[in-house]
C-alpha cells in the first residue's frame, strides 16, 4: 500500500517540558491507524501538529508528497486532511443540517460577490452541497436529527454530527481525537461499524487517537503506542495486545 501520510520525528516542548520526543510512523492509504497510549502521553498533541495546530520544533509531517509541517490549518483541510476534537467542536445553537454545510463550505467555489447577489451557480451549488450532507446523513444514520438544534440532542448523537461534518468536505485522511468519549458500549460498537464503511465506502484513510481498547484492536490495521511522549511500540493489534512495554504503560490494565 501507498503512505498518505508520514510523520517524521516530530518534537515539541511546552514550558521546557518535552511533550513529544522524536515520534514517527507512516499511515498507509485507506488504513485505520491507531495511536494509543495512558492519559498525558502526547497522542492529542500530535494530532494538533499534523493538522497544524501547533508547529513542532523540529521534525515534519508529509501527506501525499507535500510538505505540511508549517501549513496553516485551512490550508491543510483544502489538501484533504480534516479531523474531529476530543471535545465536540459544533455551533449548538445551528441545526444539524447547518453544521455539516459550515464543513463544507471549503468547497465552495463561489465568491463573495455572487454570494450577496445569490447569482444562479451559487444557488446550483448550495443545492448540491443540501444533497451531499443528506447522503452523509443517511450513511451515519443521522437523517431524522437534520432540522434538529445541535444543543438538543444527547452527547453520542452530537459525536456523530461532528464526524459527519469532517466527512462532507470529502477528506483524503480523517484524524479522529477520542470518537467513543462519552458513548456507551452499543453506540461504541455502532461507531465503530462506521469507521470501517467511512473506509470502505469512501475509501478514506483514518488515523484515530482512542482511550477505548476493544474499540481500538476490534477496527485497526496498525497501532502505534505512546507514552511520556515517546513512542515504545507499533504493529498489527496482535502484537500490540502482548508487548510487554504496553502492558508496562498501561500499568498491567488489559489491552
Amino acid at each position: 500500500m501507498n503512505t498518505v501520510l508520514s510523520v517524521n520525528e516530530l518534537s515539541i516542548s511546552f514550558g521546557g517540558l518535552k511533550a513529544v520526543d522524536n515520534i514517527s510512523f507512516n499511515v498507509s492509504e485507506k488504513d485505520i491507524f491507531g495511536v494509543i497510549g495512558p492519559n498525558g502521553a502526547g497522542k492529542t498533541t500530535v494530532f494538533n501538529m499534523i493538522s497544524g495546530f501547533y508547529k513542532p520544533d523540529s521534525g515534519n509531517v508529509i501527506f501525499g508528497e507535500v510538505d505540511i509541517t508549517k501549513k496553516k490549518t485551512h490550508q491543510v483541510i483544502k489538501y484533504g486532511l480534516t479531523r474531529t476534537f476530543q471535545n465536540v467542536e459544533l455551533f449548538k445553537h445551528m441545526t444539524v443540517m447547518d453544521n455539516l454545510l459550515v464543513g463544507n463550505h471549503i468547497n465552495a467555489s463561489y465568491g463573495i460577490l455572487s454570494s450577496m447577489f445569490m447569482l444562479p451557480k451559487v444557488s446550483k451549488i448550495e443545492n448540491k452541497q443540501k444533497e451531499k450532507a443528506i447522503e452523509v446523513l443517511k450513511f451515519l444514520g443521522l437523517e431524522n436529527y437534520a432540522s434538529s438544534l445541535v444543543f438538543n440532542l444527547p452527547y453520542g448523537i452530537q459525536k456523530l454530527v461532528e464526524l459527519g461534518r469532517a466527512l462532507i468536505s470529502e477528506p483524503k485522511v480523517l484524524l479522529l481525537d477520542e470518537p467513543a468519549a462519552g458513548m456507551n458500549d452499543t453506540e461504541t460498537k455502532m461507531l465503530g461499524d462506521r469507521i470501517k464503511n467511512i473506509r470502505d465506502k469512501f475509501g478514506i484513510t483514518v488515523l484515530l487517537v482512542e482511550h477505548d481498547m476493544n474499540l481500538v484492536m476490534n477496527i485497526c490495521d496498525r497501532i502505534a503506542v505512546m507514552n511520556f511522549g515517546k513512542k515504545i511500540a507499533e504493529g498489527i493489534p496482535k502484537e500490540i495486545q502482548s508487548n510487554p512495554m504496553v502492558i508496562e504503560a498501561y500499568l498491567g490494565e488489559e489491552v
